[in-house]
């Protein structure tokens, strides 16, 4: 698919270029962050327009909306509290739905459409999806969920394979990056859970944690695109190759082959 804006989203866009413009500044360390939030935007809407496929153009450019919009509270998060940490600051993605609120940028959607994507941006950062929303709100938030761990997983790859010098401060979350693994983390891991942030001690643990993102994703072309990066073996690259680690590795590897060749 074409790497090309949708003509009914290119005033989104450019209203999203101006807002990444306007929290530009001459202190590096906030510009690189600013600049990690903008790409990892970019990227996201790229994934979800991968994701959600041309079958239904209104189902597209309502995923690649959302997605746009999905991480606008991110960038006053961080120019703020000088983190991404949600829990030491303010919710993003509730944040980013404030903002969507108070302007008239999502005018151009019926008022069903408008409502499913501020909902689905609201909710894209929750640990599990509740039951109960509208069809149309509840696939867009599976898409740009998807889609958002697809890009999340690129910038950390890139973080961990970086110079220390190099790394946005934000993305690490604080975490001591020192060789060890919880073994609470590994056996969450290994029995094909979701490993909360709450459990977590060091920066091998926040490693774990976003490979256990594999057990909450929703689309089939989202499997594949995993498959087709290589993002489970870089991931894993970046870990020990200790006994109770590969073991746990070996679940999330299996379970994504169980998917893909699931009918």
């Amino acid at each position: 698919m074409a790497d090309l804006v949708l003509p009914e989203l290119a005033p989104l866009h450019a209203w999203f270029d101006a807002y990444c413009a306007s929290f530009r500044s001459d202190d590096p360390e906030l510009q690189r962050n600013f600049d990690l939030k903008e790409i990892h935007t970019r990227k996201v809407c790229e994934a979800a327009r991968l994701i959600a496929g041309d079958e239904d153009p209104r189902r597209l450019m309502l995923a690649e909306t959302a997605a746009l919009c999905h991480d606008l509270g991110r960038f006053p998060q961080f120019r703020e509290y000088r983190t991404f940490k949600d829990s030491d600051s303010v919710n993003h993605a509730q944040l980013s739905a404030e903002i969507l609120t108070q302007r008239p940028l999502l005018d151009f959607l019926a008022k069903s459409e408008r409502q499913a994507v501020i909902t689905a941006v609201r909710l894209h950062n929750v640990f599990q999806i509740r039951a109960g929303l509208e069809p149309q709100t509840d696939d867009l938030l599976r898409i740009v969920r998807d889609a958002d761990k697809v890009d999340i997983w690129r910038v950390f790859i890139e973080y961990y394979n970086a110079p220390q010098a190099e790394r946005a401060s934000g993305a690490g979350l604080g975490f001591a990056d020192l060789p060890v693994c919880s073994p609470a983390v590994l056996a969450a891991l290994a029995s094909g859970e979701l490993v909360q942030l709450s459990s977590l001690e060091t920066l091998n643990d926040f490693k774990l944690l976003q490979l256990s993102w594999l057990y909450d994703i929703n689309f089939r072309s989202t499997l594949r695109l995993i498959k087709e990066r290589g993002v489970l073996e870089q991931l894993a690259a970046t870990l020990p190759k200790e006994g109770p680690v590969l073991e746990a590795l070996s679940s999330v590897f299996g379970y994504l082959e169980r998917r893909l060749s699931a009918v």
